[in-house]
C-alpha cells in the first residue's frame, strides 16, 4: 500500500531517502572529484591506472546489487540493507585518507562502492513501493534532486577547506566521515518500514529468479550498449584539468555541475511523468552524445566549463527518469531484484569503459575517448527508439 503524502506531496519514505542520499552524497562529493588528481598528482598512477581503478570498484561492487535487490525482494527488507550499505561507505572514508600508494585506494573505492551495491536497489525499490505509480518520474526526480544538492555541496565544502588548509587532500577525504555518519543516522531514525507479504526462498537464487519479459530484458540490452560508453566521470575531470582549469578549481566546476543537475532533476521527472518516460530515457542518450562530442572537440578552459553544466543537465533528464521506467515496466513484487539488475548491468558495463577509455586517452589522446563514449550512447538511442515498450 503507498503511503500518504508527507511533504512536497511525496511520502515520508521518499522524502527522507532523499535527505540521506542528500548527505551521503555531501561525503562522496567531497572524495570524488579529488581521488583522480590524488591518484595521478600525489601518488603518481597513470590514466590507465585510474580507469583501472574506477573500474574494478564500480563494476565488482555492482554485482552485489543484482543480489541484494533479490535478497530485499525474499525478506521483505529493504531499510536493513540500505543501513548495511550507508554503514560501510561511511567506513571507506578514512581509509582513502590514510592511503599511501594507489593500491589503498582501489581497497577505499572498492570498499565504498560494496556499500553501494548493497544498499542502491532496496533504496530504488523502497521509492517505488511508496508512491503511486503516476508519480514515479516525480519521486525518482525529487530523490535525483536530493541527491545531486548533496553532491553540490561536497565540492563546494572540499573547495573551503582545500583554501583553508593549502591543498590538504587526505583532510578533505576524512573530513567527509562526518556527512556520511549523518546520512546513517538520518536513515536509522526516520525512514519507516512496513512488513511486506513475501514469498520466501530458501538457498541461493537460480537464474529463473532473474527472468523478466522481453520488454524488460530489451531495455536492459539498451542500458548496456550505453553503459559500455558511460565511462567514470573521473575522465571529465582529468579533460578539464588537461585544458587548463586548475586543480583548486575542479571542486567548483563539479559543483556548476551538480547545481545544474539538482535544478533540473525534479523538473525532469515531473516532465517525464506527462510526456512519457520513454521519451524523456531517448532524449538522455542523445544529450549524452551531444555532451561527450563538445567535450572531445573542446580546446580551451572556457568550453569545459560551458560543458560541465550541459553535462548536469544530461544527468538530470537521464538519471532519474532511467530509474523510473524499471519501476514502470517491473513486476510489483519483484522491483527490487528488477532495480538490482538495472544497477549490476550498469556497473559491470563500467569495468570495461572505464578501461577503454583509460587506453584510447593513453595511446590515441583524449578526443578518442569521449568520441567513443558519444558514439555508444548514440547506437543505444537508436536501437531503444526502434524496440517496443
Amino acid at each position: 500500500m503507498k503511503e500518504r503524502p508527507f511533504l512536497f506531496n511525496l511520502s515520508r519514505n521518499v522524502f527522507f531517502a532523499g535527505l540521506v542520499s542528500l548527505f551521503m552524497d555531501i561525503s562522496s562529493e567531497m572524495v570524488y572529484p579529488l581521488v583522480p588528481l590524488f591518484l595521478t598528482n600525489v601518488l603518481g598512477a597513470t590514466r590507465t591506472t585510474v580507469g583501472i581503478i574506477e573500474g574494478i570498484a564500480e563494476a565488482t561492487a555492482s554485482i552485489l546489487k543484482v543480489f541484494s535487490g533479490w535478497l530485499s525482494d525474499r525478506l521483505g527488507r529493504r531499510k536493513l540493507l540500505m543501513g548495511i550499505g550507508y554503514g560501510v561507505s561511511a567506513v571507506s572514508r578514512p581509509v582513502i585518507a590514510n592511503a599511501g600508494v594507489w593500491v589503498e585506494v582501489l581497497t577505499a573505492r572498492f570498499v565504498d562502492r560494496f556499500g553501494k551495491g548493497i544498499r542502491t536497489a532496496p533504496r530504488d525499490a523502497i521509492i517505488a513501493d511508496s508512491t503511486e505509480r503516476k508519480r514515479y518520474g516525480a519521486a525518482y526526480g525529487f530523490h535525483r534532486t536530493m541527491d545531486t544538492i548533496g553532491a553540490a555541496i561536497g565540492p563546494g565544502v572540499a573547495f573551503l577547506l582545500l583554501a583553508v588548509f593549502t591543498g590538504n587532500l587526505r583532510l578533505v577525504f576524512l573530513a567527509s566521515t562526518l556527512p556520511a555518519v549523518i546520512a546513517v543516522i538520518i536513515l536509522v531514525v526516520f525512514i519507516k518500514e512496513k512488513a511486506r507479504p513475501v514469498e520466501r526462498s530458501r538457498g541461493l537464487p537460480g537464474l529463473g529468479d532473474f527472468a523478466f519479459d522481453h520488454a524488460f530484458r530489451r531495455y536492459i540490452v539498451v542500458i548496456g550498449i550505453f553503459s559500455l560508453g558511460a565511462f567514470s566521470d573521473a575522465f571529465i575531470i582529468l579533460r578539464a584539468q588537461d585544458l587548463g582549469v586548475s586543480p583548486e578549481l575542479i571542486p567548483v566546476i563539479y559543483l556548476l555541475l551538480n547545481v545544474v543537475y539538482a535544478a533540473t532533476a525534479a523538473p525532469m521527472g515531473a516532465l517525464a511523468d506527462r510526456v512519457g518516460l520513454r521519451t524523456m530515457v531517448l532524449a538522455g542518450f542523445i544529450s549524452y552524445s551531444i555532451v561527450y562530442a563538445g567535450v572531445a572537440f573542446a580546446d580551451s578552459a572556457l568550453h569545459i566549463w560551458i560543458l560541465f553544466p550541459l553535462y548536469g543537465v544530461y544527468k538530470g533528464v537521464s538519471d532519474g527518469t532511467q530509474r523510473a521506467y524499471i519501476a514502470e515496466i517491473a513486476p510489483e513484487e519483484r522491483k527490487a531484484t528488477a532495480f538490482g539488475v538495472f544497477h549490476t548491468v550498469n556497473g559491470i558495463m563500467l569495468l570495461p569503459a572505464s578501461i577503454i577509455a583509460g587506453v584510447l586517452w593513453d595511446r590515441v589522446g583524449p578526443e578518442a575517448t569521449f568520441l567513443y563514449g558519444a558514439a555508444l550512447s548514440l547506437l543505444a538511442a537508436v536501437y531503444f527508439a526502434f524496440t517496443r515498450k
